[in-house]
């Protein structure tokens, strides 16, 4: 058996690492179900350094490459609209057939730099996009940030898909350096200078924020990136505000390049596959018996092996990452326009894109429920009405939701269904919808009851008003006989009958109203003939008796 290459012999001829963080847009327009955020960002300005991808697929057709082709077959026709939309035609009015999925770029940043430890050479990685992705009738946008490099070494391939795609710091070390993130991380623009840079290290600043608010603050670099966009808690003004929804650390698509793929050990595609902790060691980052099933559940193998034609590709998938791992010196997988590159730029980002927005959505909803909860006040009627509002309109919007952007298949092929398969498995997304349905169901069941029950009330009541009223009614109006014969009298003094008859008859309704459940009770106990003569008595008078107050 041939010797295992020691680490710094595996190096990574080209690596990508795509990270896709998913946010929560708070409502800008309470009583809007419909809240398009990205209408503030088509408004240029100082400020704002996004502008709009309009259209991936150009009129020209010399423009339109053989990629964007084989992009757009490999997904099913219902996953093609939510992507494309229907037509150019509608495209150009915006309307019903335009996509629902909205793209902003910002260009202003070409590369970062990234300093693993204090001291340590800095590592610099050409940035390929920085997108907002934002979506129709769902208040969830994705940050996606692809950043490239050539030459690496696999510790610092690993080291990068470890600790770049953090939000904040996991805690401080004894010198006060941020646990689990890198030392520094700086934006650079075109000529080199530096836009923006990292604070882990700014302890006090991470401690008194959760102190005041109750929420994580948002690390410097990742704070500038998303610019005008607000973290909802911060003490600042701005019209489109966020929450961070899932764990600190971004989902991540990752793509390596090797001269020798089969070279990587077991601990390596674990490390990997997992996103561990990178380390020089080739012992593996658990216990055996935790990784005993690493192949059969993280692994995607159908072209792996030394009995398969051609280069060798392995896929990881744990959910959280998606990493392509393949051999540098073939075409087919490194290849830009047509090649495995081109794919996982493409295709297997847009389907690691969609199965996080869509645990992004559910989440969103739950949060959303748990937020209306918090703010019921049973004993107020205004808060109660506003819960009623907000649980109805939750339930509208997940109804859009299951029709335009839940799909369990997205394509025919195998590859591309067996990955995104992995994927929502491992993010548990079928578990949480159906988790997420239930509330939401319940929730509305119960709204739809209590109207029912209030309804009932109601007709309870006229029907008592009603059944007292007859009585004066039929006594009043047997055989048309009137007590008063008014009709030829002064029209002053049929005004004082009338307000003196309006008045009491008034007083007479209001008054039944006010005791039509204790005269319900006592109608309940006076058609029921197994009561003793005593106990219906006791029923009509405690129409009138008052219930002491209890304690």
């Amino acid at each position: 058996m041939p010797e295992a290459h020691s680490p710094t012999e595996k190096r990574v001829r080209h690596f990508r690492q795509i990270l896709v963080w998913p946010l929560q847009l708070m409502p800008i327009h309470a009583s809007s179900q419909i809240q398009k955020h990205w209408e503030l960002l088509q408004q240029s300005g100082a400020d704002n350094p996004w502008r709009e991808i309009d259209d991936v697929f150009p009129d020209d057709p010399a423009r339109f490459h053989a990629q964007q082709y084989h992009e757009f077959i490999t997904f099913l026709p219902h996953v093609q609209r939510f992507l494309y939309g229907e037509s150019r035609t509608a495209r150009q009015g915006r309307v019903a057939g335009a996509s629902p999925m909205r793209v902003f770029r910002r260009r202003d940043i070409a590369a970062v730099r990234l300093v693993p430890e204090p001291g340590s050479a800095p590592l610099t990685l050409q940035v390929a996009r920085v997108d907002l992705h934002f979506f129709f009738d769902i208040d969830v946008v994705q940050l996606v940030v692809e950043v490239a490099g050539d030459d690496l070494t696999l510790f610092q391939a690993q080291d990068t898909l470890y600790r770049f795609g953090r939000a904040y710091p996991a805690g401080w070390d004894e010198t006060g350096q941020g646990v689990h993130c890198l030392h520094r991380v700086e934006w650079l623009g075109a000529d080199g200078g530096t836009l923006a840079a990292s604070d882990f290290e700014k302890r006090d600043k991470y401690l008194s924020f959760v102190g005041r608010h109750r929420a994580p603050c948002i690390a410097a670099h990742w704070d500038f990136l998303l610019r005008p966009l607000v973290l909802d808690h911060a003490d600042e003004p701005g019209l489109i505000r966020y929450r961070q929804l899932e764990y600190y650390r971004m989902p991540v698509i990752a793509y390596l390049a090797l001269d020798d793929p089969r070279a990587l050990s077991r601990s390596d595609f674990i490390r990997l596959g997992l996103l561990t902790a990178a380390s020089e060691q080739s012992g593996l980052p658990y216990a055996d018996r935790h990784v005993a099933d690493f192949e059969q559940r993280y692994c995607y193998d159908r072209y792996w092996g030394d009995r398969v034609d051609g280069p060798p590709t392995r896929f990881l998938c744990c959910g959280h990452a998606l990493v392509m791992v393949g051999d540098a010196a073939s075409p087919v997988f490194t290849g830009a326009e047509t090649g495995l590159l081109a794919q996982f730029r493409h295709q297997y980002f847009l389907l690691f894109l969609i199965a996080h927005f869509q645990k992004a959505s559910l989440l969103m909803f739950s949060d959303r429920l748990v937020e209306a909860l918090n703010r019921l006040d049973i004993h107020h009627a205004e808060s109660v009405k506003e819960f009623k509002r907000v649980i109805r309109q939750l339930f509208e919007i997940f109804l859009r939701f299951t029709h335009r952007y839940w799909f369990h298949e997205l394509s025919d092929l195998a590859q591309s269904r067996a990955l995104f398969r992995m994927c929502t498995d491992h993010l548990g997304t079928a578990a949480l919808f159906d988790e997420v349905r239930d509330e939401i169901r319940e929730m509305s069941e119960y709204l739809d009851s209590d109207s029912l029950r209030r309804q009932a009330n109601t007709v309870v009541r006229l029907t008592i008003v009603t059944t007292f009223g007859l009585i004066g009614s039929i006594t009043t109006g047997f055989l048309g006989m009137n007590l008063l014969a008014a009709a030829d009298s002064p029209f002053p003094l049929k005004v004082w009958y009338f307000l003196l008859t309006l008045i009491p008859t008034t007083w007479l309704t209001l008054y039944t109203v006010v005791k039509s459940k204790r005269l319900s009770d006592f109608l309940e106990a006076l058609s029921d003939e197994r009561l003793p003569r005593r106990a219906k008595l006791g029923a009509l008078i405690a129409v009138w008796r008052h219930k002491k107050a209890a304690g």
